[in-house]
């Protein structure tokens, strides 16, 4: 149940640690504070020993195989494939699971219908319906990007779904008793109430594309992305190329945080009250 509780997001809680009196580098330092920790612990786990070289390689060689990789025009090549797929997989999947999620949540009957189908669908691996994907669509991109749509679609659904159940029915009768029709009660008390919710199950739609794309790049046979460097790099032990592959795809999830889901938050549900 804690998948469909809103909430707040980190840049959220820093401004309002800030707000508290903090100052921001004391933020941005208890902040970065848990990634020091694990950057060291890296690095003496690294030049202990412990594993070889190859297979557990120091940060420095990490950051040299980033350089490389940017500076010969291959890993942009493969951000851009990789964030293309992303993209357009999870559009559609946020267009169609915030329409279906406010069907259910309005509509007792679209309710019966969707909710059998998405509780059974949502629990299975994502993987696992990779190969109907790849026998209905074949290899390539349109696969990619149709298995990332429905399977980062569930928890947009579930999370918008339950935004919109939990608009309390005082305001709903409020607005209704000062005349507000359903186009009005829809934009100004059903969506900002089911925003938090929503804004939610976006994230966890993108974190479940993320997983999903990166291991239907290897499977459906694209020539190009993040995933297919990772998987490609596995096999001639380029543990350092891996690494890389893997914090390109942090860094990226972090800047979507920072330049999409929290703008949302601070020019929509913050300053509506609904989120502080």
């Amino acid at each position: 149940m804690s998948d469909l509780a809103p909430a707040a997001s980190p840049s959220v809680v820093a401004a309002a640690s800030a707000r508290r009196g903090e100052s921001r580098w004391r933020v941005v330092a208890r902040t970065a504070f848990p990634f020091l920790v694990v950057a060291l612990a890296w690095e003496v786990t690294a030049h202990l020993g412990i594993f070889p070289r190859k297979l557990f390689p120091p940060l420095e060689d990490v950051a040299a195989a980033l350089v490389r990789l940017t500076a010969d025009g291959v890993l942009p090549h493969h951000v851009l494939d990789t964030l293309l797929r992303l993209l357009a997989g999870f559009a559609l999947a946020a267009v169609a699971g915030v329409a279906i999620g406010f069907a259910m949540g309005r509509s007792r009957r679209a309710e019966d219908v969707f909710l059998p189908l998405v509780s059974i669908g949502a629990p299975i691996p994502g993987l696992a319906y990779a190969p109907l994907f790849l026998l209905w669509f074949g290899l390539g991109n349109t696969t990619a990007v149709l298995l990332v749509t429905f399977v980062s679609a569930f928890p947009v659904v579930f999370n918008t779904w339950t935004g919109v159940k939990a608009v309390k029915d005082i305001w709903v009768r409020s607005a209704q008793a000062m005349g507000a029709d359903n186009r009005r009660l829809l934009h100004h008390v059903i969506l900002p109430g089911a925003l938090p919710y929503v804004l939610t199950g976006l994230r966890l739609g993108l974190a479940q594309a993320w997983r999903i794309l990166v291991g239907v790049e290897m499977l459906a046979a694209v020539p190009w992305g993040l995933g297919w460097m990772i998987f490609g790099a596995r096999e001639f032990l380029n543990t350092d190329v891996m690494l890389a592959g893997v914090a390109v795809i942090g860094a990226i999830g972090l800047a979507l945080e920072k330049l999409v889901f929290q703008r949302l938050e601070q020019y929509t549900v913050v300053p509506w009250g609904m989120m502080s």
